[in-house]
C-alpha cells in the first residue's frame, strides 16, 4: 500500500482535514488538492504533497491526478445561479481526468438524497457527479452521508439566540453524522486496493434524530438552551434572497430540505455498515460548547 498515491480534494474542509490526518497516521503521504496555498495545517504540511488546483480547469485537474491510484472527491459548493450545473461541470472535468490518467478508485463524498437524482436541490448536483464517475470505468464508492453535525456551525447566530429556523418537520428523524466518522469510513476505502465496480455506502451517524431531539442534545451538552422553530418555505426564501443569494441558488438551498420532506426514506438502510460511533452530544460538548459560552 505504501507504493500507492492517494489524493483528496478539500483538505481543509470539515471532512478533509480529518481524512488528511488519518492518511498521514496510516503511513502514506497523501496528495492534497487545494484551491489555495496554505490550506493544509502546519503540523501536517511536511507529510503531505500539496498541489494547488482549480477543479473547474480540466487540464490542471488532469495534471495533478497523474500517477494517482485512489482519489477522495469532495466537490466544493459553488455560490452560483445554478449550483447543480456547477457541480456537474466540476464532476465532468474530474471524471475526464480520472479516465484519462487511469485513477483506479474514487471515493465520492455524496449525500443522502442523491438517490432521488432530481428534486433535492443542490444534492442533485452530487447525483450528477455520481453519474459522471460511474461512466469512467474506475472503481467507485459513493458515500451517501447524513446531515453533518458541522452544519450547525453555519447557524451559530441562531443557536446563540436560542432558536433555529428549519424547513423540515421538527419531530421527523433523519440521519446526523460527525465529519470525523465520514473521514474514517473514507480512509478505510482509500487504503484498500482489493475492490472494484460501483458501490454505494451510507454514512448515517450513530442514530436518527429529529430537530427537536438534536437541539435537546445540543442544549444539554452546551448548557445553552436552544429549540427548533419550523418556518414556511417562502419565509426562508425571502431571508436568503435578502442576504444576496441569487434566486437559483436560493431554490437549490431550499430543495435540500423540501425535496427530502414528503415521505422520503434513504435508499440505504441503517445497519452495522452504515452506523458510525460519534454522538452529537460529544461533538456539541467539544465543538459548540466553547462557541456558545
Amino acid at each position: 500500500m505504501s507504493a500507492s498515491t492517494l489524493a483528496l480534494t478539500a483538505p481543509s474542509g470539515h471532512v478533509g482535514r480529518h481524512l488528511l490526518a488519518d492518511l498521514v497516521r496510516a503511513g502514506v503521504r497523501p496528495r492534497a488538492l487545494t484551491h489555495r496555498a496554505g490550506s493544509v495545517e502546519d503540523a501536517l504540511a511536511d507529510h503531505v504533497d500539496t498541489r494547488v488546483v482549480d477543479l473547474t480547469d480540466e487540464a490542471a485537474t488532469g495534471a495533478v491526478l497523474d500517477g494517482v491510484d485512489a482519489l477522495h472527491l469532495t466537490v466544493p459548493s459553488v455560490p452560483a445561479e445554478d449550483p447543480v450545473a456547477a457541480y456537474e461541470r466540476i464532476g465532468a472535468g474530474v471524471a475526464a481526468a480520472v479516465e484519462q490518467h487511469g485513477v483506479a478508485r474514487v471515493v465520492l463524498q455524496s449525500s443522502v438524497g442523491a438517490e432521488l437524482r432530481h428534486g433535492a436541490g443542490e444534492i442533485d448536483g452530487l447525483a450528477r457527479v455520481e453519474e459522471r464517475l460511474d461512466a469512467t470505468g474506475a472503481a467507485v464508492m459513493h458515500l451517501r452521508c447524513g446531515f453533518f453535525f458541522s452544519n450547525l456551525l453555519l447557524q451559530l447566530d441562531d443557536l446563540r439566540s436560542g432558536e433555529v429556523a428549519v424547513l423540515l418537520p421538527i419531530d421527523r428523524p433523519m440521519p446526523w453524522v460527525a465529519p470525523t466518522d465520514i473521514a474514517r469510513v473514507a480512509a478505510g476505502w482509500l487504503l484498500r486496493d482489493d475492490w472494484s465496480g460501483r458501490h454505494v455506502r451510507a454514512v448515517h451517524g450513530p442514530e436518527d434524530l429529529s430537530w427537536d431531539d438534536a437541539l435537546a442534545r445540543v442544549s444539554a451538552a452546551t448548557g445553552h438552551r436552544v429549540v427548533a422553530r419550523r418556518v414556511a418555505d417562502d419565509d426562508l426564501r425571502a431571508t436568503l434572497l435578502g442576504v444576496g443569494l441569487a434566486p437559483g441558488h436560493v431554490e437549490a438551498v431550499l430543495g435540500m430540505s423540501t425535496g427530502l420532506r414528503d415521505g422520503f426514506v434513504p435508499e440505504q438502510v441503517r445497519d452495522a455498515t452504515t452506523t458510525t460511533p460519534t454522538t452529537l452530544d460529544a461533538w456539541a460538548y467539544d465543538v459548540l460548547r466553547p462557541l456558545l459560552r
